[in-house]
């Protein structure tokens, strides 16, 4: 077992002022003054010993000022661009106990070296599962109702039309959508799909049939899902084995008329395979992320009418990052009293989360 798994933190809780665990700063140039309003500074202050106006942009080549707070914390409060800790960022950083990040998936920064120094890990991912699921409920409904097709023709017609005959295959009544992957974002849609007359499919390899039905949902296989639905919506984690998960062959078994929503990483969907189905409007897709993350200047996929494609804004964008900073002060006073994280990462999860 890694000696992090059971998350207890090693400190006692705070008595006095001086208690307070010192902590640094690390993420990129930029981000504190998106993620953190006063009223955080404030709170962050109360909770720990530190300066909020020093942020370590670059822990392995660190500033003088960087390099002696780095070597007092006993926390890294991190966020989007932080330094990856490897052995030697962690040499800087004795006294390091603790990494709270105020973002989702800390694969980018934290290295085996943190799991084999005992460090304990907490982030704010369920906070930031919130919008996407949000995002995506908005566009599964938009999609059932015809949306993108009834503003596009409306413009080019600006008059009068007999919508109901256009649109007879509209609508959100008994439709069928299919959700790839019971990650966070997976579950939250599924929630976020309860009040509505839908038929929720769900694949992923690692649930049961009982444990797919207690969130709200039939568990199938991959091909009998991408089959079924009138729209499949991706929220697997980006892994070697879900690279391209959705090809040739599941895209093909979609129904004329179906949706693909990706709002999970561009690697899991074969684009070229999807392109041959979007260029003839047989089907239709919505991509929040692409692969690469920003597609050519001369992609289709810019200028395709049945293409909704947004420029990665799904995950906490605006004052979306003030819940993720919430988040992980809350959790950083958890740490301060002595108390286990709400929501630790385990090195043991990884291999199959974002």
């Amino acid at each position: 077992m890694h000696p992090a798994t059971d998350n207890r933190p090693e400190r006692q809780p705070a008595t006095r002022p001086d208690d307070r665990p010192p902590l640094l700063l690390a993420m990129g140039p930029g981000v504190p003054g998106r993620l953190l309003t006063d009223a955080h500074r404030v709170r962050l202050a109360e909770l720990s010993r530190t300066d909020p106006r020093l942020v370590a942009h670059d822990l392995a080549a660190p500033t003088p000022r960087v390099a002696a707070a780095l070597a007092e914390a006993e926390v890294l409060l991190t966020c989007w661009g932080a330094t990856p800790l490897t052995a030697d960022v962690l040499d800087r950083a004795p006294r390091l106990r603790a990494v709270v990040h105020a973002a989702g998936s800390v694969k980018h920064h934290v290295t085996e070296a943190c799991w084999e120094r005992g460090i304990v890990v907490t982030s704010a991912a369920a906070a930031n599962a919130l919008p996407v699921a949000e995002y995506t409920l908005a566009v599964i409904l938009l999609a059932g109702k015809r949306v993108g097709r009834a503003a596009r023709r409306y413009a080019e017609l600006r008059a009068g039309h007999d919508w109901l005959a256009e649109l007879s295959d509209s609508g959100n009544y008994r439709r069928t959508v299919g959700i790839v992957g019971a990650s966070r974002i997976g579950r939250r849609v599924i929630e976020l799909l309860r009040p509505f007359d839908l038929e929720v499919l769900l694949y992923d390899p690692y649930l049961t049939d009982t444990e797919a039905l207690a969130l709200g949902a039939v568990r199938t296989g991959l091909d009998e899902l991408c089959a079924r639905s009138d729209v499949v919506s991706v929220h697997a984690p980006q892994l070697p084995a879900t690279y391209r998960m959705i090809g040739a062959r599941q895209l093909a078994l979609m129904p004329d008329g179906a949706t693909l929503v990706n709002t999970s990483r561009g690697s899991l969907v074969d684009e070229s395979a999807l392109l041959e189905h979007l260029a003839p409007g047989r089907l239709s897709a919505v991509l929040d992320v692409t692969d690469p993350d920003v597609p050519p200047p001369g992609s289709p996929l810019y200028t395709l009418s049945n293409v909704l494609l947004t420029p990665h804004i799904a995950g906490s964008l605006g004052n979306e990052l003030h819940r993720m900073a919430d988040a992980a002060l809350d959790e950083l006073e958890r740490y301060a009293r002595g108390l286990p994280f709400a929501d630790p990462v385990h090195p043991s999860e990884l291999s199959r989360s974002a």
